[in-house]
């Protein structure tokens, strides 16, 4: 890999021009001295819990200040999304997000491309996950890159070790099809002493989506697609997993599993927070359920962003930031510390993921890092109303009030118009 010196690329800014420069004589030889940069307060924004402080403090601000001495960083929970920030002038460097949420944000005339200045500033875009990056740019339309992803969405299939024990069933283990996942439940779902225990649930309608790349709207013509072979394999399988008799729909199982303890597996994204504080929960995972054609593929990249605003005067210091926000250093306390993903593809921080957090120490974490991201789709800016009528129509066959077909169908139907009527206001 290649070795970034941002010290000598400091000196070349300061000499091309940044700045006033000085001069020391020593004898016949004249130095230029790069002036000092000046003292500047960055802020990152965000709309709810991307960082919390004791976070941005371990991962920005208190290693950007060792680093860059010059750089503060400030952290702004916002009550408001980005729309009404940029609206109300407010200034700020950085808006922190998800990539589901950059297409509302592309008219704002905040984005612009940071290849340039990563390549003039010698940042090395090829260290990362190109899937990561891909599921920012496909945001652009020409591949421009608005964003650098920061995490991804970590999937696996948690488990209740204390509902296997007390039936006598075997864990679950890696390389899982959803359809063995089924067959497994069917020996867990059972009442015992009056509890009724179910033996599998996904957490959404999107964990059994996002492994084929589905995501409601055509992002380029704000088109429904849901009416087809794809969506409908989807709703068939969620009709197996919860017409296992005992295995009804429940539309809370991160509940179902880490409160009531009731539920025997869940396929789940990265709970570890919670699960931090679920008392008494004898869990573990194994890898993520794939289907019989996708082998070791889950739910595609759905990342954390942080986007800068083009508009900032601190651009060479926005690149600084990135610099030391992806140094091994922060990367290493990343995933040890905090239990997130890392998106640079360098395989020593699945290695030590979660090394220092008490609560993942013996379990099969290495279990995760067996499967692979799916490619990720742009989002339409009508994803979430969409989406929102796919899960009705999802609930509606789980719980027998509706076949697939005509599911499907009015789905369909139904976000069509309420796609035109959103485009009308």
């Amino acid at each position: 890999m290649k070795k970034i010196w941002f010290p000598a690329l400091l000196l070349a800014a300061a000499l091309s021009g940044c700045g006033e420069t000085k001069t020391a004589d020593r004898g016949a030889t004249t130095e230029a001295i790069p002036k000092p940069l000046e003292p500047v307060t960055l802020k990152l924004y965000q709309q709810g819990q991307y960082f919390t402080d004791q976070d941005f403090a371990t991962l920005i601000a208190e290693p950007v200040k060792k680093k860059y001495p010059h750089i503060t960083m400030e952290k702004v929970t916002s009550k408001v999304d980005l729309p009404q920030i940029v609206a109300s002038g407010e200034q700020f460097d950085f808006f922190a997000t998800w990539n589901g949420r950059m297409p509302f944000y592309k008219d704002l005339g905040i984005y612009g491309d940071l290849t340039p200045l990563a390549k003039k500033m010698g940042f090395d875009l090829s260290k990362f996950d190109q899937g990561a990056l891909n599921a920012v740019k496909v945001v652009s339309d020409k591949g421009e890159l608005y964003a650098m992803p920061y995490t991804n969405d970590l999937y696996a299939l948690y488990y209740n070790k204390d509902i296997f024990d007390k039936f006598g069933v075997p864990y679950p283990t890696d390389g899982m099809t959803w359809e063995d996942v089924i067959e497994l439940s069917r020996k867990l779902t059972r009442v015992d002493a009056g509890v009724q225990y179910s033996g599998f649930a996904p957490q959404s309608l999107i964990r059994l989506m996002f492994p084929l790349s589905l995501n409601v709207v055509d992002a380029k013509t704000n088109a429904a697609g849901v009416n087809n072979d794809a969506y409908k394999r989807v709703f068939e399988l969620g009709k197996q997993i919860y017409s296992v008799p005992g295995n009804q729909y429940n539309k809370n199982p991160d509940s179902h599993f880490m409160k009531e303890k009731t539920l025997a597996m869940e396929a789940n994204i990265g709970v570890f927070q919670l699960l931090k504080t679920a008392e008494g929960l004898n869990w573990d995972i194994v890898q993520y359920p794939s289907y019989k054609d996708k082998p070791n593929l889950y739910g595609f990249y759905n990342t954390g962003v942080i986007i800068p605003n083009k508009n900032s005067k601190n651009q060479e210091d926005i690149m600084r930031v990135y610099e030391v926000f992806f140094s091994d250093e922060v990367q290493s306390a990343l995933v040890r510390k905090v239990g997130q993903l890392s998106v640079l593809k360098d395989p020593k921080y699945n290695l030590m993921f979660g090394a220092d957090i008490p609560q993942l120490q013996g379990k099969r974490i290495q279990s995760i890092f067996k499967s692979k991201p799916a490619p990720a789709p742009a989002y339409s800016i009508y994803y979430n109303q969409s989406y929102a009528i796919l899960n009705n129509k999802f609930i509606e066959v789980v719980t027998d009030k509706k076949d697939v077909n005509s599911a499907l169908r009015e789905a369909e139907e139904e976000i069509k118009q309420s796609i035109e009527s959103a485009a009308k206001k």
